[in-house]
């Protein structure tokens, strides 16, 4: 099983690339996004790989990110969204503006991906909303923002630290996260504003 390419891009097509690994081509789908995050041919990529084997073929669908990677396996684990339509919504939305949405219920900004109307978008929000992918993040980004929500405070911030929590984060990064986010935004911000700030804190 393929996990990570590592050579020279030969040729940029419309949704592959042909990456150049010690003479051989590999042939590899792409969003949109990891597309034009490529270099010219030439020039040296690497590929985070998901690899698919079917009876009659081997198909390769490469990232530019671990997490983007986690995002289409996920993506297709709802019903009626096959490789095409996962590609298209990482295409629209980075690793980081999927993760806000689906934590801020926001089925329109899910919607904008071409191919995923409205029951799509809904069934996107609702199921993967418990299976977001964490991302990477250590205890020093606590040391690093400065500041904690005190166990047990009420209010916003406290609510905000418990949606990060149930969103697989861990508590001292969940923590770390809010605490810039109401330096940023201030004692009186509202819940929904602090998760969208905290959770763009945890994606940096």
């Amino acid at each position: 099983m393929i996990g990570k390419l590592k050579g020279v891009v030969d040729t940029l097509e419309e949704d592959h690339v042909i990456l150049d690994v010690h003479g051989v081509g590999y042939l590899v789908h792409c969003s949109g996004r990891t597309l034009s995050a490529l270099p010219r041919a030439g020039e040296a990529a690497a590929l985070f790989i998901e690899t698919y084997v079917r009876e009659d073929q081997i198909r390769l669908f490469g990232f530019t990110s671990a997490a983007e990677r986690d995002w289409f396996r996920l993506l297709q684990g709802i019903q009626g969204i096959g490789t095409k339509t996962a590609l298209a919504v990482l295409s629209t939305l980075t690793a980081s503006e999927l993760t806000q949405a689906i934590a801020l219920g926001d089925k329109a900004t899910v919607a904008r991906a071409p191919g995923v109307g409205p029951r799509v978008a809904t069934r996107i929000v609702t199921e993967l909303k418990d299976k977001m992918p964490g991302f990477s993040a250590s205890e020093p980004l606590a040391a690093q923002l400065g500041g904690v929500i005190a166990p047990g405070q009420g209010g916003a911030a406290a609510d905000a630290v418990s949606a990060l929590v149930n969103l697989g984060y861990g508590a001292p990064q969940a923590n770390a996260a809010i605490a810039a986010a109401l330096r940023g935004a201030g004692e009186g911000a509202r819940t929904e504003t602090l998760i969208r700030l905290g959770l763009k804190e945890l994606a940096k």
